[in-house]
């Protein structure tokens, strides 16, 4: 089948999909997969769309605002709240199963504000690649009703991007994001000055130019992952990044030779397990 046919499909199943929910609460980060269906479901919808975007103690100031800024830009009523993992001791145990613990807490967050709100469903921007990795967080979203358009859809990430491209949102090219937690190696605490450690060194590097950034945290050492084809910027850079990240409290910097890529941390887990949840239409019918 024609690739630009197929494409257009799932933009019409995807349209049908929110039609029939009618009425939906969507997590709202500001990324390109929760824009992306934010902006088709304010388009199906109109005002029985709302977008609810969480001050995070795990994600940087500058993403939260960004988000905000882009719902109003879109036009679409915005919901602003907050949510406090510290408080959450599972969480900070950051054990495997860290993610499962702090999207319960968040999808329980917005369980409540549908209700009190009156929106019967709660949507997120998940797509088919977040299929492929390990994602307890999954489990937690299955388990809070949580539905995802985009899965339901059959949506790549790739797909996604052309899509948003071609409807003007400016993420269509916004580099994948994750919570700072994600950096920190499984059993190790997370504690707030390893989160604002990671915060301002990846900051630091993104003012330098970099597309996509990920410091990981380990202990002294902080390992730089950018995308291949900045690898040698970071040897141009290295004594200012040195300098900086060493005044951040690291003694070694390193760069990771692999570059960059989505779930590096879970190298180290020794499973064969296949996804918690397939990409099917979940059944649940609303939040009750």
């Amino acid at each position: 089948m024609d690739t630009g046919l197929l494409l257009k499909q799932k933009d019409e199943k995807l349209g049908a999909i929110l039609r029939d929910m009618g009425r939906v609460l969507i997590a709202f980060s500001g990324g390109v997969d929760s824009t992306f269906v934010l902006k088709r479901a304010h388009q199906e919808l109109g005002d029985q769309v709302l977008a609810v975007t969480a001050a995070s103690e795990t994600f940087p100031t500058r993403e939260f605002n960004a988000a905000v800024h882009l719902a109003e830009e879109l036009g679409v009523r915005l919901h602003k709240t907050e949510v406090k993992e510290y408080e959450n001791a599972s969480f900070v145990a950051n054990n495997p199963d860290r993610c499962y613990h702090c999207k319960t807490g968040l999808y329980s967050h917005l369980q409540t504000i549908a209700k009190e709100l009156g929106y019967p469903f709660i949507v997120d921007g998940s797509n088919v690649d977040d299929l492929g990795d390990y994602r307890p967080g999954l489990q937690a979203k299955t388990e809070q009703g949580v539905r995802s358009p985009l899965q339901e859809a059959g949506f790549l990430k790739s797909e996604i991007r052309e899509l948003s491209k071609e409807l003007g949102l400016r993420t269509w090219n916004k580099p994948s994001f994750a919570c700072l937690s994600s950096r920190i190696p499984y059993g190790t605490k997370i504690e707030k000055y390893k989160i604002d450690q990671l915060d301002e060194a990846e900051d630091f590097l993104y003012a330098l130019g970099f597309w996509q950034v990920r410091v990981r945290h380990h202990d002294k050492i902080a390992r730089i992952e950018v995308m291949p084809d900045e690898l040698q910027k970071v040897i141009e850079l290295k004594d200012s990044i040195h300098e900086k990240f060493t005044s951040l409290g690291f003694t070694y910097v390193a760069l990771d030779l692999a570059g960059y890529r989505t779930g590096s941390m879970n190298a180290v887990l020794k499973t064969n397990a296949e996804p918690a949840v397939s990409a099917e239409p979940l059944k649940k019918e609303a939040v009750q």
